[in-house]
């Protein structure tokens, strides 16, 4: 059983330690454990219930109420405002929350209304990249446990996965083609599924190769497939003092196509490139990448778009209807 130090929970709740000493104090919700040094430590139910008080809170509940309330009364009525208030703040308390009690539905409700309210590429690039941002805060921290960043990054997967499936990879002689992969031991997928998705949905045909593919593997699937744009993120790998190298490589290896590269060590790094190789320093500045290069050919992808637009919005209101049939 993990615990947490005060300074710790001031991390995950925004709530100052002071203000959480004052609240034991006067209303007693929390009973923090002592060590045998009579130094305070928490467990991880303290922590999930003042993550509770902290969204509602923030949504200006008073704590003298807070402390009138049950644990589930607390726990209702943050689901009442994860389903009627869409600030940003909360959506991301809120998913931070379902990620800490590994709390699945409540992250599907989240998420689904979130899409049918905005679209997915909205969802993903206002609230679901935010969310990952601010896991890799916590994790840096150490406040967050690797299982509860496996479960919510699955289902992030997920989701990716079943957008993806719905979209037909329609593939004809005058096809845009892109090959889509991850270097050889980075194991960052998400961004690169989001990145395919876009693409595909831009009526363009995709090859996904996936996480941690070798170079070798690389250079055999690119004269088999014949692509017109490489599409790569470097978020760990390569590494700081290989990244170079690895981009003259591939410049050099894939001249007659262009290489796109994204992601953090992008960011870190001043590289040299040559003219066929394109530096995203950003998800929108990738978006508007892909958008710029869809512009230039007929739109096959029309309708998938729209069959995906409906798709999700049945699915959600599906989902939604059958919790409000539940109370």
């Amino acid at each position: 059983m993990a615990s947490y130090s005060i300074k710790e929970l001031e991390v995950l709740t925004g709530i100052k330690s002071h203000t959480i000493r004052i609240w034991e104090q006067r209303y007693n919700i929390l009973n923090p454990n002592r060590t045998d040094s009579n130094i305070r430590y928490y467990t991880e139910e303290d922590l999930r219930y003042l993550l509770n008080i902290a969204l509602l809170n923030k949504n200006g509940y008073k704590i003298s109420k807070i402390s009138k309330l049950t644990h589930d009364e607390v726990k209702q009525e943050v689901l009442n405002i994860s389903e009627t208030n869409f600030e940003f703040d909360t959506q991301l308390d809120s998913l931070i929350l379902s990620m800490m009690q590994y709390d699945e539905e409540s992250f599907e409700k989240i998420v689904s209304t979130n899409i049918l309210r905005s679209g997915f590429e909205n969802t993903f690039l206002k609230i679901i990249f935010p969310f990952l941002s601010k896991i890799g805060m916590l994790w840096q921290t150490e406040v967050i446990r690797p299982a509860q960043e496996h479960f919510i990054s699955n289902l992030i997967r997920q989701k990716l996965i079943v957008a993806l499936d719905s979209l037909l990879n329609i593939k004809h002689e005058n096809s845009v083609k892109f090959m889509l992969y991850l270097p050889d031991k980075e194991l960052h997928e998400i961004t690169l599924l989001f990145m395919n998705y876009i693409i595909k949905s831009r009526g363009m045909h995709t090859l996904y190769l996936g996480a941690s593919v070798p170079y070798a593997d690389l250079l055999t699937t690119y004269q088999d497939y014949k692509p017109h744009y490489i599409f790569t993120i470097f978020t760990s790998q390569p590494t700081t003092n290989q990244i170079q190298n690895y981009v003259n490589i591939l410049s050099q290896t894939f001249f007659d196509c262009k290489v796109v590269i994204a992601g953090r060590q992008v960011v870190n790094n001043k590289l040299q490139t040559s003219k066929n190789v394109s530096l995203l320093y950003s998800l929108e500045e990738a978006i508007e990448f892909i958008d710029d290069i869809s512009e230039t050919i007929p739109r096959i992808g029309n309708y998938q778009n729209k069959s995906m637009v409906n798709y999700q919005m049945r699915d959600s209101i599906k989902k939604i209807k059958r919790e409000e049939k539940k109370r």
